[in-house]
C-alpha cells in the first residue's frame, strides 16, 4: 500500500482539546472484523468484549514533564528545550525552539539549578545536550517542567493535564507522549476487569514524538520509525503465552503495546521476554502473531498509528468506520474517543 491510501480529511473541530469529564465515559466504536459490523457504546463497555481467561496488556510507561523553558547565555533569547531521550547520564537528545537560534557550543540556562551545553546536531534536526545540575535531575524536571501535550492541542498545559495526560497505572518514567488508548481506564474499571477473571499484564514502551510525525514518503517501505525503548518481563510473556495456549484472547491497549509484543515475538509465534529498542513499523499487509483484539483511539491522516490499525482490521473497514465517526462527530486523537477492534 501507498501513503496516499491513508489520507483523509480530518475536520479540525473534531480534534479533542480536552479530556472527557470522566475517563471511562468517552464514546466507544466497536469494529467486528468477522461480521464487518460496527456498534457503538461507551468505553466502560470494553469489559463486555472480554471473557474469563483473556488477558489485557497495558503499557505502564509514565509521561514526565519534558518541556523546559530557558534562555541562551549572553543574549537571553528565550528557548524551549523538549527532552526526547536520555542517551547516557546527563546526555540527552532534545528538540529546541526556535531551532535556528540554537547552535553547537551554546549554553542554555534553565532555572537556577539546571543548564545545558549544546554539543551536537541530530539527524532529525534536534540537538544533543549535556546537562549540568545540582541534586536529582528528574526531581528538578518534575518541579520546573511542563506537561508535554501533543502539538495538535492548541492550548497551554493546565493543572488537570498532569493527571489526565497520564494513565492511572503509569509507573515507569520515560515517555514524552502518553499511550492514549489507556487514558480511558479508571481504577474502578480495571478492578471490574480483574474480578471477571481477566489477567492485566503490564509491559513498557516509552513513547517519543515519532507518532506525531506524518509519513512523507509514498513508498511505505522507505519510512523509518524512531527507536523507542521497551521491556517485557518473563512473567508478562508467560501469562500472554498461557493465554494463547488456552485459546483465549490477548487484548492490546494501544498501538504501543502492539509494537512491543510484535517486536518480541519468536519465530514460533510466542511472546518473548526482553528489553531493548524497537523501530518496528507495522503497515498492511501484516501477519499479527500475538494480538487478538485492539483498543485504540482515532488517529491522524497519514500516521503510522492509522497504518497499524488498518493492518489489524483492514484498510477499507477502518476507513468505513472513520467516515462514520466523522459524520457522527466523534472526538479524535489523544484526548478523543476510542475504538475496540474484535
Amino acid at each position: 500500500m501507498k501513503l496516499s491510501d491513508f489520507k483523509y480529511n480530518l475536520p479540525e473541530k473534531l480534534i479533542a482539546q480536552h479530556p472527557s469529564p470522566e475517563r471511562e465515559k468517552c464514546r466507544l466504536m466497536i469494529l467486528n472484523r468477522e461480521e464487518q459490523s460496527i456498534a457503538e457504546g461507551i468505553y466502560a463497555d470494553v469489559i463486555d468484549y472480554m471473557e474469563k481467561g483473556d488477558c489485557l496488556v497495558i503499557n505502564e510507561t509514565k509521561v514526565f514533564p519534558a518541556r523546559l523553558e530557558g534562555s541562551k547565555d549572553k543574549t537571553d533569547a528565550r528557548v524551549e528545550v523538549f527532552l526526547l531521550r536520555e542517551l547516557e547520564k546527563g546526555l540527552w537528545e532534545v528538540q529546541v525552539k526556535p531551532a535556528r537560534k540554537v547552535r553547537v557550543g551554546n549554553r542554555l540556562s534553565i532555572g537556577d539549578d539546571l543548564a545545558c551545553d549544546v554539543i551536537d546536531n541530530t539527524v532529525s534536526g534536534g540537538r544533543v545536550v549535556r546537562f549540568h545540575f545540582t541534586g536529582d535531575f528528574y526531581e528538578i524536571v518534575e518541579k520546573i517542567g511542563k506537561s508535554p501535550l501533543p502539538p495538535y492541542i492548541k492550548r497551554e498545559p493546565q493543572e488537570l493535564d498532569k493527571e489526565r495526560y497520564q494513565t492511572v497505572y503509569a509507573s515507569h518514567r520515560g515517555a514524552v507522549a502518553a499511550p492514549t488508548a489507556g487514558l480511558h481506564f479508571s481504577k474502578k474499571l480495571l478492578k471490574k476487569i480483574e474480578q471477571k477473571g481477566i489477567s492485566i499484564v503490564p509491559v513498557v514502551l516509552h513513547l517519543g514524538l515519532g507518532g506525531f510525525r506524518p509519513v512523507v514518503v509514498e513508498d511505505l517501505s522507505r519510512h523509518k520509525m524512531d527507536s523507542e525503548y521497551y521491556e517485557i518481563s518473563e512473567e508478562a510473556a508467560n501469562t500472554i503465552n498461557e493465554t494463547k495456549k488456552s485459546k483465549k484472547k490477548v487484548v492490546a491497549v494501544g498501538t504501543s503495546v502492539v509494537r512491543a509484543l510484535e517486536t518480541s515475538v519468536t519465530s514460533e509465534g510466542w511472546a518473548k521476554a526482553g528489553c531493548g529498542w524497537t523501530d518496528k513499523f507495522i503497515y498492511p499487509p501484516y501477519d499479527f502473531k500475538i494480538v487478538d483484539r485492539l483498543i485504540t483511539n482515532f488517529h491522524a491522516p497519514n500516521s503510522t498509528l492509522l497504518m497499524l490499525v488498518s493492518a489489524f482490521a483492514g484498510r477499507d473497514f477502518v476507513f468505513k468506520a472513520y467516515r462514520k465517526s466523522i459524520r457522527e462527530k466523534y472526538q479524535f486523537l489523544g484526548y478523543g474517543d476510542a475504538m475496540l477492534i474484535i
